[in-house]
């Protein structure tokens, strides 16, 4: 690919998103309701403002989550070329599991899989 096309392309997605964004500036219905304005839980009647603080401990709980489901991720591929590649994909994905595996451990140990 050349430069001239690189800019080009790059020039193209500028204009096309630059481009949408003034479109609904313009286009979408405009209401002005004070409801609109509260925050929303589920349909559960607010007890606090926006800015309440939550336990660190849902965030965590949401990090572990990732990293165990990023794992999947690289298990998939693995899975299917472990035939060509051979015993070093082998001695590769057991050093992953390991390291996911202390990181669980620390995890288990920091009690963040506790859901309290």
């Amino acid at each position: 690919m050349s430069s001239e096309s690189l800019i080009l392309f790059f020039i193209l997605g500028l204009v096309l998103v630059g481009g949408a964004v003034v479109f609904s500036t313009f286009a979408a219905p405009k209401s002005w309701n004070a409801a609109k304005f509260q925050p929303y839980e589920c349909g559960i009647p607010v007890k606090d403002g926006a800015w309440t603080q939550f336990n660190v401990g849902y965030y965590l709980f949401a990090i572990v989550y990732l990293v165990f489901d990023v794992e999947i991720v690289f298990i998939y591929p693995w899975g299917a070329v472990m035939k060509e590649v051979g015993m070093s994909a082998f001695i590769e994905i057991v050093i992953f599991f390991v390291i996911l595996g202390l990181g669980l451990a620390y995890a288990w140990k920091k009690k963040a899989l506790k859901w309290v």
